[in-house]
């Protein structure tokens, strides 16, 4: 054999092992994820099972009439105090804790539950959300190759998936609340100069006009006909991802309260 082919043979076996260990890696990392997901699963659910259904008193305050909260939110607020809320939808790998740093809009990009960095972030809300008192909750969530996070999101492109699964649930830490999907649009993230509808402009709508016009618009960019529309007073989530087929592209389920 020739020394030439000796060291192709050489490189190429390295090429190899290296591409075999960063596989590894990548699906032991996942793998970390998935686990500490399901455990916070069981922790929403056992604060289910604890509370009999029923809510807990707040325990940030003692005065009559303070809202309380809702027993599964219990362990993972005394474990994480910016936990604002619980995702969850059928048929889907998304069943998370929405998450809000109140020092850092972006921090969940790339921290865990326990506040450890992760690539794979946790949902998040939008800076100009907040989850009891804002009509329009933005929820930001990485679109991840292993599936986990905001990917199954892509299914809702067709409308057979959508027809049956119209619903989803998203609890806040006082009331637990159903959703039903207006729309699934196609965007991207615009150039501030552009002047084009943003649907992730949000911080502005606040009269009747404003909120018309910003349903008006997201159902123009509407992937199909739900039949459901919203109108002013209603509130609206919208769960915001990554969407490859254009650079900067994004998908977004936007949905009513039932």
């Amino acid at each position: 054999m020739s020394k030439t082919k000796k060291i192709l043979i050489a490189v190429s076996s390295l090429v190899l092992v290296f591409s075999l260990v960063s596989i590894a890696r990548i699906l032991l990392r996942d793998y970390a994820e998935q686990q500490k997901i399901e455990e916070l699963t069981e922790v929403w659910e056992e604060g289910s099972d604890k509370g009999g259904g029923d809510a807990f008193p707040s325990f940030l305050s003692n005065k009559a009439n303070e809202q309380v909260m809702i027993p599964e939110f219990r362990d993972l607020y005394d474990r994480n105090s910016d936990i604002v809320g619980w995702l969850e939808i059928d048929g889907t790998r998304i069943e998370y804790p929405v998450m809000q740093n109140p020092e850092d809009a972006e921090y969940y990009l790339n921290h865990d539950f326990d506040k450890s960095e992760n690539t794979g972030g946790l949902p998040f809300l939008d800076k100009d959300s907040q989850a009891d008192t804002s009509n329009i909750l933005l929820i930001h969530g990485h679109h991840m190759k292993s599936g986990w996070m905001f990917k199954d999101l892509m299914k809702y492109k067709n409308e057979s998936f959508y027809k049956e699964h119209a619903r989803f649930q998203f609890s806040t830490l006082y009331e637990k609340e159903e959703y039903e999907i207006v729309a699934v649009i196609l965007s991207e993230v615009y150039r501030k100069s552009d002047d084009v509808f943003k649907y992730y402009q949000i911080g502005d709508i606040n009269t009747a006009s404003e909120f018309e016009s910003y349903v008006q618009n997201i159902e123009k960019l509407a992937l199909y006909d739900t039949g459901v529309t919203a109108k002013y007073g209603d509130k609206l989530v919208i769960l915001s991802t990554c969407e490859y087929s254009t650079e900067n592209g994004r998908l977004a389920v936007v949905a009513r309260k039932r």
